[in-house]
């Protein structure tokens, strides 16, 4: 046994500095630990919300403003001339002291759990993570922060949304700590000479004292560390609540609109309120409804996070947080109003939008002209677009022919194979491969075979492998015609999918790819005409649908 590290141990000075620093505001805080170290330490980290006119009260002395199971709401009895008069308390005692992490016991019937306080996650309006157990803050631009990180011994809070809801509250958080060393060295053996260490500020206050077990157990000495340490509030004007925060002005970007004689860009901020419009404002400045370019590449942020955001035929939406209107009709550019950029858009996100900006060349889409301009209903032709359309068409004309789906309806876990089905933006491998998985998915492992199988003798369907196979023997069996073409396809990219996607590449890969033309074709392209056949195949579908011989069967 070491003896100088078994004292350094017990003078747990790094347990004291731990406790006493107070992170960065963008920082986690433990506000609850519970820790036994195989027995040889004992570490307690407990919190209670304080009134700030009781600061003086709580560190005047070690012990703890509330132990842990206090603060449930509960009834006092007080008598008044002999009369008995019960009171209900929320937090379990009338001297304004509250739990912010409440621990949860059941008595051996239930497992125990601790929760944080139903105020603190209202306030900050925080989602349960409940897989992970922790709460997430989402703002208004749908940025997510995780706010409190929860564990059977460990509970973390961050400093920012804690010294928030203290500023409303006007409360301190006392963060009270009780912390023991244990050793199997004797006092003796470890020179002990001080009996008590203790400290006090303005706020904070701690003892440490060394001890001995007198015999009992494996132990002999053992140092203990107890007091608390006051979290401050932020001012009320830095709450972030509404009344009490000055609201920021919201920032705008310069975006390039046009390019100057010598091909050098000219920009123009995206402020609303500096831009010309058809009613006479700011006539020295560029109108509202000037076009601003942008490279393809910009949509990839959102197509990625399907979950977070859609981008559908002239609209991108952040869930129910904003959304932009968007001319996504071109093969390599996208093109945003220059009013409705600084409008719609958060700040972050202009920025991100800015990254991709380009000068212009040509014009709007005729399909946005039409829709923006002059007000008329317009289809789009883009191709991502009308698969999209013919996709839900189709499993209306079925179900209302049929009576079920052709193609099931995909899962929650699969839907976003269909949101993010569209043309890539870029020739890279990665970006097809997802997207040829995508639509197999949609067109090949979605298909009925189950509805399929009334159209097949019961002798052969366990003869039959796969979706294919069984939409081209039932079509083949009630004489429906011109399907061949149509089955084909669907082996083919089934094949691509098989050898790209799904496997390494090899041999077998470059003999389907050289059938897609990939090599002599860019990737773009390729799907590009995937993506015609798919359409194709849908319009087929509908047809077999709504036709006669298979109401029939």
């Amino acid at each position: 046994m070491n003896i100088e590290k078994e004292k350094e141990r017990l003078s747990q000075q790094k347990m004291l500095e731990s406790v006493l620093q107070e992170p960065k505001t963008t920082e986690m805080l433990t506000i609850y630990l519970s820790d036994y170290g195989n027995g040889d330490r004992n570490y307690g980290i407990y919190c209670a919300l304080v009134p700030i006119d009781q600061k003086k009260e709580v560190l005047s002395n070690y012990t703890w403003d509330l132990s842990i199971g206090s603060g449930m709401p509960s009834s006092c009895v007080y008598y008044d001339e002999g009369e008995e008069i019960p009171e209900y308390h929320r937090f379990g005692s009338d001297n304004g002291v509250e739990p912010l992490v409440i621990c949860r016991d059941f008595h051996g019937f239930k497992d125990n759990y601790n929760e944080i306080s139903e105020e603190f996650r209202l306030f900050h309006n925080l989602y349960h993570d409940h897989i992970n157990n922790r709460y997430i803050k989402i703002d208004d631009d749908g940025n997510e922060t995780i706010v409190v990180e929860i564990s059977s011994n460990h509970i973390q809070i961050r400093l920012k949304e804690l010294k928030q809801f203290l500023a409303i509250k006007e409360m301190f958080l006392s963060i009270q700590f009780d912390c023991r060393e244990h050793s199997r060295a004797s006092e003796k053996e470890l020179s002990l000479e001080e009996d008590e260490t203790s400290e006090e500020s303005e706020f904070h206050i701690w003892t440490l004292a060394y001890g001995d077990f007198g015999g009992f157990g494996e132990h002999q000495a053992f140092s203990r560390l107890l007091g608390k340490k006051l979290i401050t509030p932020f001012p009320k004007s830095k709450s972030g609540l509404y009344g009490f925060t000055k609201e920021e002005s919201k920032k705008y970007v310069d975006f390039i609109i046009d390019t100057d004689e010598f091909g050098d860009d000219i920009s123009y901020n995206s402020n609303p309120e500096l831009l010309a419009n058809f009613f006479g404002a700011n006539p020295e400045a560029p109108n509202y409804l000037t076009a601003v370019h942008f490279k393809k590449e910009v949509l990839d942020k959102y197509y990625g996070k399907p979950s977070k955001y859609s981008v559908c035929d002239s609209i991108l939406r952040c869930a129910s947080l904003w959304g932009l209107q968007i001319d996504n009709h071109h093969d390599g550019k996208v093109c945003v109003w220059l009013g409705d950029l600084g409008r719609d858009l958060p700040y972050e996100e202009q920025l991100h939008w800015r990254s991709y900006n380009v000068p212009p060349s040509g014009g709007v889409s005729e399909t946005y002209y039409k829709r923006q301009i002059m007000a008329q209903f317009a289809d789009s032709d883009r191709l991502e677009h009308v698969f999209k359309s013919k996709y839900s068409e189709l499993q209306k004309v079925s179900i209302e022919n049929l009576g079920w789906n052709l193609l099931l309806p995909l899962s929650d876990e699969d839907i976003h194979h269909f949101e993010c089905l569209r043309i890539p933006s870029t020739n890279e491998q990665r970006d097809f491969d997802d997207l040829v998985l995508g639509l197999t998915k949609v067109l090949i492992d979605s298909l009925n075979e189950k509805q399929l199988n009334q159209f097949i003798e019961n002798e052969l369907r366990g003869n039959i492998k796969g979706g294919i196979s069984r939409l081209e023997t039932a079509l083949k069996n009630i004489s429906i015609e011109e399907y061949e073409n149509h089955i084909q396809f669907l082996r083919k990219l089934q094949n691509l999918r098989s050898s790209s996607s799904a496997h390494r590449k090899g041999s077998n890969y470059k003999k389907i790819a050289a059938e897609f033309e990939i090599g002599s074709k860019d990737l773009i392209s390729v799907f590009e005409g995937i993506l015609t056949k798919s359409v194709a195949l849908l319009d087929y579908l509908m047809t077999v649908c709504s036709s006669s011989k298979m109401k029939q069967s």
